[in-house]
């Protein structure tokens, strides 16, 4: 039996031609099942449900291939001198004492409900997660994914999941350089597991949950690791997602033990093509690498907020743009909030060129749609027509920060933010109404975070030279008034209930 139409109706509406996004003013979009029958004004034919959002922009949902699937350190980090001072990376000691997980299973499993509730709620339909392998014993593991492809699944949320597997992992030696840890045979089973879990999960909930292979990071990778990744991608056509020129000591080491740069490298392995994803691209070998990503077909996932804070940047998007590369974006930090990451990446992207010629708003919002879907070699996604996958995010055009309303995508982007969206459409569900995630009580997410978040502060000292008082390795932006705060930070109400008190009205 066909399933009963639905149709959507605000006060604008993206489509899409065949070719390029279009507006519709006082648009309709017709659901039917898990696919869009409809977009345009008027539609003729019988709907059982009208659904009138007023005075909206009806998107097609937005694609994160750098989602963030963790509690966020990034706030432990930032503005707190060198990380390798206070644990985010292994040192010696620990690693001679043997690395060890900073979550249970279940809190494993947790941090993914959480990241993807707040996925959800910026508007992000199609996510590619991605989490950090310092706080593992090793990497990540069928188990686990197995439990985060049915989490994935009871939100709604369009996953494209694997665990992430390495050959070894860097550390701090006893004068604090930068050594590497290599284990050949726990790589190849993290790659077999991978390759387990795509063979049972690709195509599961309907096809909601898509397989994907998630090396770490170039410098964590051996060549027999990145080899077969590559034969096993061509082998399930499935995307290869792998981290590279994210930075300085990358490039050094890499040409150090690979005899070439990373793109080179990738491109002698076999590894660059339609089918790889490869966030961030900001330390590349000149034109040479442009043209290596533009002649493979590789995609470059941007992620500017993130590399931003640390003061770096692409060099440049409308440079990469114009060399005909396929440009995505991802998230990869705090918020998971893609409308930031197009205000800040276009502001990034014409200081980069020194004017405002070469990238348009038009160009992230874009990234963040046809080029997310591009990259994922889908073409029923990152757009609202006939056909394509009923995957919507609703962004209320009535918030007062927004300002008086001439172009509703400029007016977003300008001013506007990811918890602006009031409705989420994955697959034909209405996943999220008003703001509100489907069954998600907030306040206990939020608690269950505050309390996992604990823990991973405690973990840092397990990994900093010396095993120093966790207490001492986080500095606050403000210094605390007195002994008390130093010795209990960040005790909020939202962590400790017997403490939150009824509001005062002002």
């Amino acid at each position: 039996m066909n399933s009963p139409r639905i149709g959507l109706r605000a006060s604008c509406v993206v489509g899409f031609d065949g070719t390029r996004h279009v507006l519709w003013r006082e648009g309709e979009v017709v659901l039917e099942g898990d696919r869009v029958a409809f977009v345009g004004r008027g539609y003729p034919g019988p709907v059982a449900r009208w659904i009138d959002y007023g005075n909206a922009l009806v998107s097609p949902g937005l694609i994160d291939l750098d989602a963030l699937g963790d509690l966020d350190s990034t706030v432990l980090c930032l503005d707190n001198g060198d990380e390798r001072a206070m644990g985010r990376l292994w040192s010696a000691e620990y690693l001679a004492r043997g690395p060890r997980e900073s979550y249970r299973f279940d809190e494993e499993v947790f941090k993914y409900r959480y990241a993807f509730t707040q996925l959800i709620r910026n508007g992000i339909t199609t996510a590619l997660p991605i989490t950090s392998m310092y706080y593992r014993e090793w990497a990540e593991t069928y188990e686990e994914f197995a439990a985060v492809a049915g989490v994935a699944a009871e939100l709604g949320l369009r996953t494209y999941l694997g665990p992430c597997y390495m050959s070894g992992m860097q550390y701090l030696d006893a004068n604090g350089q930068l050594r590497e840890h290599w284990d050949e045979t726990r790589g190849l089973a993290g790659l077999d597991a991978a390759e387990r879990f795509f063979r049972d999960f690709d195509g599961r909930h309907g096809g909601l949950i898509r397989g994907a292979l998630l090396p770490d990071r170039i410098q964590t990778c051996t060549p027999a690791l990145l080899e077969r990744t590559v034969a096993l991608s061509r082998e399930l056509d499935a995307p290869v997602r792998l981290h590279c020129c994210q930075g300085r000591d990358e490039v050094a080491l890499v040409k150090r033990l690979r005899g070439a740069a990373p793109l080179a490298w990738l491109e002698r392995l076999g590894l660059l093509g339609p089918r790889a994803l490869l966030p961030h691209g900001i330390h590349i070998e000149g034109e040479d690498d442009l043209a290596r990503l533009a002649d493979s077909g590789a995609s470059l996932v941007h992620c500017p907020v993130v590399f931003a804070r640390d003061g770096e940047s692409l060099d440049s998007f409308g440079r990469y743009r114009a060399r005909g590369i396929n440009l995505a974006l991802g998230t990869d930090t705090w918020p998971a909030d893609l409308i930031d990451n197009m205000r800040q990446g276009l502001n990034i992207a014409r200081i980069r060129e020194g004017g405002s010629d070469r990238t348009r708003a038009l160009d992230y919002y874009n990234a963040a749609t046809l080029g997310g879907a591009r990259a994922l070699g889908r073409d029923d996604l990152g757009r609202l027509a006939p056909g394509a996958k009923a995957d919507i995010a609703v962004f209320s055009l009535d918030g007062l920060h927004l300002g008086p309303l001439f172009d509703p995508l400029k007016n977003l982007i300008l001013a506007g933010r990811g918890d602006d969206c009031i409705a989420s459409w994955i697959d034909g569900r209405c996943v999220m109404e008003n703001g509100q995630v489907k069954g998600v009580d907030y306040p206990s997410l939020q608690r269950q975070a505050q309390r996992q978040f604990q823990r991973l502060m405690e973990s840092h000292a397990e990994r900093a030279p010396g095993r120093p008082d966790w207490r001492r390795l986080f500095q606050p932006a403000i210094p605390y008034a007195d002994a008390w705060g130093a010795e209990h930070p960040l005790v909020t109400r939202a962590g400790n209930p017997e403490r939150q008190h009824e509001n005062t009205p002002c």
